[in-house]
């Protein structure tokens, strides 16, 4: 019993992760109809920018690893980290995509997967080609709820719930309630209509990659506290699985994109735990597999009222 907690517990941290991905996937591809692979790279971004914060924050002001200190620096870097991920991502909307707005759909596509590309090599030239460690500021016990009970959480698995469920909480609210929101679900509908009704409808694609990438960058810091390294192929590795959650789930539906990362992750997780690895990765593309054979849409038909 105890094992299978701690793997559904781990489970749940890597699909919360792989759904923060998952949504920036989904967002844009509501738009757009765009696969924006670039996205998982401006992830990677993430993770290398909280290395650097974390050798400024440990190693040059001299505060010891694993300090409170350090812990609440990291976390008052999240907006800025998040501000420049954004950043990245509106600019390659602007000099990759929007060019090409009106060109056949393979052109954006093809694009896209250079943006990757050159991405990736940003993150080698930053990173060098080996993993990086980073520095740890998590403690690492686990939470007890009960005195003779096992431990279930750890401050990890806490952290990722703490920061990837109010983000994605905002998101649903902004998306659903919001004047731009709503916005945004409209030219996901009918672009030429929304702008025949005074939408901004370039504006809105930039603010729609600015929150794609700023999910990104907090994705980004959360892997690599979680994880504890960064690695410039971090971009595939995740990308992948996010990619695959945002299909799971029904591509361009947020919910979707969100049950998508949770069924990959505890799939992932227990394959891990009770099989082996090597077999994970063929277990979950077998399922999904499965689910779009059996329905092509997703888990969750797309639903115009949630797409943004």
């Amino acid at each position: 019993m105890e094992e299978l907690v701690k793997a559904l517990t781990i489970g749940v941290a890597n699909g919360l992760i792989i759904a923060l991905i998952a949504i920036g996937y989904t967002l844009v591809y509501g738009i757009l109809e765009l696969i924006n692979f670039a996205h998982a790279d401006v992830f990677m971004l993430g993770t290398a920018l909280t290395y650097f914060a974390l050798e400024v924050i440990v190693v040059s002001m001299g505060l010891p690893a694993g300090s409170l200190t350090a812990l609440v620096l990291i976390f008052a870097a999240l907006p800025f980290i998040a501000l420049l991920t954004a950043s990245v991502n509106a600019s390659i909307e602007r000099v990759a995509y929007r060019p090409l707005r009106n060109a056949p759909r393979v052109a954006p596509l093809i694009s896209a997967i250079g943006m990757s590309f050159v991405l990736q090599n940003v993150g080698l030239i930053l990173l060098g080609p080996s993993q990086k460690a980073v520095e740890p500021v998590l403690p690492k016990n686990d939470l007890v709820f009960f005195p003779s009970g096992p431990a279930w959480f750890g401050i990890d698995e806490v952290m990722v719930v703490a920061v990837t469920i109010p983000l994605l909480l905002v998101l649903r609210w902004f998306v659903g309630s919001t004047r731009q929101g709503k916005a945004m679900r409209a030219t996901a509908q009918d672009r030429d209509a929304s702008g025949l009704m005074g939408i901004d409808v370039n504006r809105t694609i930039s603010l729609t990659f600015l929150i794609a990438g700023g999910l990104a960058g907090a994705a980004g810091l959360v892997v690599a506290l979680y994880y504890g390294q960064t690695w410039f192929l971090f971009g595939f590795q995740f990308g992948l699985l996010s990619f695959t959650a945002a299909v799971l789930g029904g591509i361009g539906n947020l919910t979707g994109a969100t049950l998508g990362g949770l069924v990959i992750g505890i799939i992932s997780a227990l394959s891990d735990r009770f099989l082996e690895a090597k077999w994970t990765s063929v277990l979950v593309f077998s399922i999904l597999i499965l689910v779009l054979v059996l329905r092509p849409t997703g888990l969750l038909s797309e639903k115009v009222s949630e797409r943004a």
